[in-house]
């Protein structure tokens, strides 16, 4: 028994359009690594406590820099300190993450690219 394939996937343009399907991959995976080299580079910056512990992250998450102020330095509680200091860092990676799902989203039109997902 012969197998059918349905129409379209087989014979005279079916190559052709798989060819197609593969330079547009590839052409997307090419924009979402350049992406992904401008997203580490930028940085994100945000603060708790109203402004008095400040923190800036890259976009490869890493610290760049941090900034205290000296008012919010007590020995009697430093657990305030530690709660302000999560606090911006948390929100610093969170602005980073959200910019770099956003850029990638507009990039791939929202798809799901399952082992792409390296990329970034």
């Amino acid at each position: 028994m012969k197998a059918r394939i349905p129409k379209g996937y087989g014979g005279g343009g079916g190559g052709q359009n798989l060819q197609q399907l593969a330079r547009q991959a590839q052409k997307m995976q090419e924009q979402m690594e350049a992406a992904t080299e401008e997203l580490n580079a930028r940085e994100y910056t945000a603060s708790a406590g109203g402004g008095m512990v400040t923190v800036t992250v890259s976009g490869a998450l890493e610290i760049k820099k941090m900034e205290i102020s000296p008012d919010v330095v007590d020995p009697d509680d430093i657990e305030m300190l530690q709660d302000l200091v999560t606090a911006a860092v948390n929100e610093a990676i969170r602005n980073a993450n959200t910019d770099k799902e956003e850029t990638m989203n507009a990039i791939s039109g929202g798809m799901n690219l399952g082992g792409m997902g390296g990329l970034f």
